[in-house]
């Protein structure tokens, strides 16, 4: 019998790919999960560092690249409301200038969801096999929040996590000062947010730190770090999957 499964192409992004491959395992994980048959085609950046740098050439030739590698699939998932949301809301506008990759950009838009969003609207996942035992809190990233909508969702799959206890993080919807670039173009004031929103983590009370963006978790985490602070950083995919790990910054285990 043929496999009935949806196909989804795993985006796995450039910081996961490099920094921290154990995210992308844990999407492939829950979307196996979930129903859907995972591939994960050669692939390059989403081309946001040359787009937000204004390099509009170099941004398209890789966004060409992402919709060539990913037009044969039912969706396209990310594990980063970063990426999603590029490929989503600035491929199209790319391309205003040429009307058949506009279409071909659209059609990829249409198809491409983060990870949680999803789990949660696409597939409608009511139960998940995993326990974390402790409390949490979570970070929403600026991209997969604004462009995407993507508030409910992580916090309804957390919900069904075992032994997990979720504490609120106030201001929780304010940037962490990573940015992408804004956090080297403009450091000092990059370092006053984050150093505000690193006050309100620990303030929570909860000994671990999540959130859907690696950017914004490596930032968080650098700086949690240099203030000797003893919160555990992870994506929300690791804890989702009921494979956290070490946290971000600890050596993995022989």
């Amino acid at each position: 019998m043929p496999d009935q499964r949806p196909v989804v192409g795993l985006f796995v992004t450039c910081l996961v790919d490099l920094f921290r491959p154990r995210v992308g395992f844990a999407a492939a994980a829950l979307l196996e999960r979930a129903g859907c048959r995972v591939e994960v085609p050669v692939q390059t950046c989403c081309g946001q560092p040359a787009y937000n740098g204004g390099d509009r050439a170099t941004a398209q030739e890789i966004a060409r690249s992402v919709i060539d590698a990913f037009s044969g699939f039912d969706y396209v998932v990310a594990p980063s409301g970063s990426c999603a949301g590029m490929i989503r809301v600035h491929y199209p506008a790319l391309f205003a200038d040429d009307p058949a990759m506009r279409v071909r950009a659209e059609d990829l838009a249409r198809r491409t969801h983060e990870l949680t969003q999803f789990l949660i609207d696409v597939r409608g996942l009511s139960t998940l096999d995993a326990r974390f035992e402790g409390a949490v809190t979570y970070h929403d990233s600026c991209s997969g929040l604004r462009e995407l909508g993507v508030k409910d969702q992580p916090r309804r799959l957390l919900g069904m996590v075992g032994g997990l206890a979720l504490k609120e993080l106030p201001g929780a919807e304010e940037c962490c000062g990573f940015g992408g670039a804004f956090c080297v173009k403009y450091p000092e004031i990059s370092e006053r947010i984050v150093a505000e929103k690193t006050a309100a983590i620990v303030g929570t009370g909860a000994g671990t730190l999540l959130a859907g963006d690696l950017g914004c978790l490596m930032n968080m985490a650098g700086k949690l770090s240099r203030e000797g602070r003893k919160v555990a950083v992870r994506h929300v995919a690791e804890v989702l999957a009921g494979d956290p790990g070490p946290a971000i910054g600890e050596p993995e285990r022989g």
